[in-house]
């Protein structure tokens, strides 16, 4: 009850002086340790975003490299979408340890100093009015104990008064000399009692200003200095919360980003990817011919049936143009003998061989690496000679611009000489054209190229009649189709095997080899003249000179390849693209391929 009307307040704790003293000293480490776990917090926010930044930064894809290729699947792009965003992320992080230390550490600094030197301040004055307190007690003290001792020695001087007055044999005079004393000593003990009074009420008029108004409002002024310190730590405490309801937004966004790149994913656009990526543009192999070998029998055995199994070969290679087209890289006067084996052991030999893988060898192996890059399949070939053509299209742009800027510069120069010299820019002018023209030969050799891939290729647009030719070529003689990387480019280059197709076709010939059964001679249809030196380095093929001059006995099939003879004996394969033909008119009708 006393308490209720009298209010709760800190100055009814006047007898705990000491332990309020301890308690704002802890008030004070309970600031400094929520200032200190802020801080560790702003450390820990700064370091994971750190670790944030450095791990998208790591997996960020390399300039120049196979990783910037892979951007063409959505997967990557959605993966480095990603990677941005979590960039961002890690932004946020930075800014919620930029806000804690700005706006509770930083503050919170500041205000425990304030604190510190607020209450050094109160608990002074406190010491000091207690100090005052205590002074004029012993100041009351000392006045009660002097009043103390004059009034017994003023009893003492009377009774001795009193002794001498009532002896006879005393003197007056020592009997005046007593009463006399007395009286001094009777003096000393009313002005010491004055002199207690006024101490007394002095002391009590201080002491009732002590508790009841000097320690009051030091204990009041300690109190409210208590109360703002726990306000400010529950300020700091929703500021700390704050900081992180700030960034949520943006947060958000990020994580929405990342979602709507894996939304972005397209499974089927990635598969699509793939297949123009690495499609090959080989056709697929024909049908194995059945390899009779009951005829040879036959044939041993009369010789009038081995004359009508040649007979019957001759119109079937007459009423079937496309079988007097032999395998390209094999003479015509002598074919390679082929050990007779069992037909058992020859399929055996084929499906062990992975004739198909045979045209993808030289991909696994790298290729030779060549400029025309004549190691690819034919669409990836073309791809890569495409981009290299690009690419020197730019440069040659490049160039161009270059040298309008030159030659833009000498007009000044010639125009206003005091700018410069116009002979200095022949140099750098010449230099221009030079590399503009090597740069034009080498996209022309290029183009070059690319149109003999496209012309080899079954899927590219190509002149009706030679479409037409491709066309009969694989419909009536499935087995010449082959690999498109065992044929030569037009560097000469060329693969190691020979695909399990043409073997089995060439086979069928076997016998006639056997007995070295010559053919008829095919008639020319055309002339061509060479445009470039060719080396025929491999079976099947002639080599010539640049400007020599040929007869076309077989045109191209769609394949790069046109059929020459030089003489009776000498004939054989030469790319398309490297000699320029001319039919005779009697013929196919005139068709130049250049």
């Amino acid at each position: 009850m006393v308490e209720q009307k009298m209010g709760l307040c800190w100055s009814y704790t006047e007898d705990q002086f000491e332990n309020l003293e301890k308690h704002t000293q802890w008030g004070i480490e309970f600031v400094e340790k929520y200032t200190k776990f802020v801080k560790e917090r702003s450390e820990i926010e700064l370091s994971y975003a750190k670790q944030i930044r450095n791990l998208s930064k790591k997996y960020q894809p390399k300039k120049n490299s196979k990783e910037e290729e892979e951007n063409k699947y959505s997967s990557c792009r959605a993966f480095l979408l990603t990677l941005n965003e979590l960039n961002d992320y890690a932004g946020q992080h930075e800014v919620i340890a930029e806000n804690l230390t700005s706006q509770i550490i930083a503050d919170l600094t500041r205000y425990i100093q304030e604190l510190k030197t607020e209450r050094k301040s109160h608990f002074h004055d406190g010491r000091k009015a207690q100090q005052h307190i205590e002074n004029s007690w012993k100041q009351l003290e000392s006045s009660k104990r002097r009043f103390e001792r004059d009034c017994k020695e003023a009893d003492r001087a009377q009774q001795y008064f009193e002794k001498m007055d009532a002896d006879i044999n005393v003197t007056k005079a020592d009997v005046e000399k007593a009463r006399q004393q007395a009286q001094m000593r009777h003096q000393m003990a009313a002005d010491s009692k004055n002199e207690y009074s006024a101490y007394l009420q002095k002391f009590n008029q201080e002491q009732n200003e002590h508790y009841y108004t000097h320690i009051p409002q030091i204990f009041q002024r300690i109190q409210e200095m208590e109360e703002r310190r726990i306000e400010k730590v529950g300020q700091c405490m929703r500021t700390f919360a704050e900081v992180d309801r700030q960034v949520l937004p943006i947060v958000g966004k990020c994580l929405d980003g990342m979602t709507k790149a894996a939304e972005s994913i397209e499974p089927k656009s990635d598969s699509k990817q793939v297949v123009e990526a690495y499609k090959s543009g080989f056709e697929p192999p024909g049908d194995v011919e059945f390899e009779d070998y009951g005829q040879a029998m036959k044939r041993t055995a009369s010789e009038s049936s081995l004359s009508n199994s040649r007979g019957d070969a001759k119109v079937e290679k007459s009423g079937n143009k496309s079988k007097g087209k032999l395998w390209p890289f094999m003479k015509k006067n002598k074919s390679p003998k082929q050990h007779k084996e069992h037909l058992s052991l020859r399929l055996n030999d084929f499906m062990t061989s992975k004739p198909k893988m045979h045209c993808f060898r030289s991909l696994k192996r790298g290729g030779s690496g060549s400029e025309d890059f004549s190691h690819l399949p034919p669409e990836q070939r073309r791809k890569k000679l495409q981009a290299k053509i690009d690419d020197l299209s730019k440069d040659i742009e490049k160039e161009m611009d270059k040298k309008d800027a030159l030659v833009k510069m000498k007009d000044v120069y010639v125009k206003n000489p005091n700018l410069g010299d116009p002979n200095s820019v022949d140099q750098r002018l010449a230099e221009t054209t030079q590399s503009i023209e090597k740069l034009q030969l080498e996209a022309q050799k290029f183009e070059g190229w690319l149109a003999e891939v496209e012309g080899r290729l079954p899927v590219k647009t190509e002149p009706p009649q030679r479409q037409s030719g491709l066309y009969e070529t694989q419909t009536n003689t499935p087995s010449t189709n082959n690999c498109a990387q065992d044929r030569e480019s037009p560097d000469g280059s060329y693969t190691e095997e020979q695909s399990a197709e043409t073997q089995v076709k060439a086979s069928t010939t076997e016998f006639d080899d056997e007995f070295d059964v010559e053919e008829e001679t095919m008639p020319a249809i055309g002339t061509c003249k060479a445009l470039y030196p060719f080396e025929g380095r491999n079976e099947g093929t002639i080599s010539v000179m640049e400007g020599e001059l040929l007869y076309v006995i077989e045109e191209d099939k769609g394949d790069g390849w046109t059929r020459v003879r030089r003489n009776e004996e000498e004939e054989g394969y030469v790319p398309t693209s490297y000699v320029e033909v001319f039919l005779d008119t009697n013929g196919k009708g005139a068709m130049t391929y250049i």
